[in-house]
């Protein structure tokens, strides 16, 4: 059953959380995108959310439909490739909201593009948008963040082989999440990623044939399709106190992983127990 963001709560889990997040506009139509159904279910669990987009339309469309829900929501606009906006975008949502205690980085730019292909301009904006962003506004979040505080990195299963450039900036998003973990420690911050897998969200629409959909759903030994409110029922997880003693690791969001392959001369198809 998919998470209902509008149904009863039994439970709110971010109640008196303060949560920033990146590319969190949402779209008027077609599949939700991850950074929007993220600002909902932790607005919808007690949260309040500044959306960050640099998008001005959708990141009110998403505040809107929080606020009609009866929760609190802001608009942030910004560049999170420019560093005086990620300062300010920090600056800002600490002082609508009272206080900031959660961030959640999720702005990504995908690309098919293998790591050799590439020239150096488009290696760099790559990493720029991929890996960079989630650097900078860690940054300067932790330095307005009290211990208790929380930061959510998105990231995808490219990153176990890191053949294409979106991987090789995913896999040093996730080492970057590994090595902030000890180095935030001492100063009570957690920090995870949460890794996607196939996921059929509004992105992912955008660069593929809708005859696609359905092999995709196949690539997962569940066997059904993933979408954009899995990767936020996850990264809920991680930024709520459930997961006070996590931080470090990375939580994998991938309907179970690649289905089982056949194993040359062996037919598993009604064998017998002995």
């Amino acid at each position: 059953m998919r998470i209902d963001v509008d149904g009863p709560l039994d439970a709110a889990w971010m109640t008196g959380r303060t949560a920033l997040v990146t590319g969190g506009g949402g779209r008027a139509c077609g599949p939700g995108t991850v950074g929007w159904a993220i600002s909902r279910l932790l607005a919808r669990h007690g949260a309040a959310v500044a959306v960050l987009d640099r998008d001005a339309v959708a990141a009110h469309r998403t505040v809107s439909q929080i606020r009609a829900g009866g929760g609190t929501a802001i608009p942030v606009i910004a560049d999170v490739t420019i560093d005086e906006d990620c300062a300010r975008a920090v600056a800002e949502a600490r002082d609508a909201l009272g206080g900031l205690d959660t961030l959640i980085n999720n702005v990504a730019a995908w690309s098919p593009a293998e790591v050799f292909d590439v020239e150096p301009e488009q290696f760099d904006e790559l990493l720029e948008l991929n890996l960079k962003t989630a650097w900078r506004m860690t940054r300067h979040a932790v330095e307005v963040m009290p211990a208790g505080g929380t930061v959510v990195n998105i990231t995808s299963v490219a990153a176990r082989r890191a053949g294409t450039m979106y991987g090789l900036a995913k896999a040093a998003l996730e080492s970057l999440t590994g090595g902030a973990a000890a180095v935030l420690g001492d100063r009570g911050i957690r920090i995870n990623a949460v890794e996607l897998g196939a996921l059929w969200t509004a992105a992912v629409a955008d660069n593929l044939p809708a005859e696609a959909r359905e092999p995709r759903r196949l690539m997962s030994a569940l066997q059904s399709e993933g979408d954009c409110w899995d990767a936020a029922g996850a990264v809920l997880f991680l930024a709520s106190d459930h997961a006070r003693w996590i931080s470090g690791q990375v939580l994998t969001v991938d309907g179970g992983g690649a289905p089982r392959a056949p194993y040359p001369g062996v037919t598993r198809v009604g064998a017998a127990a002995t």
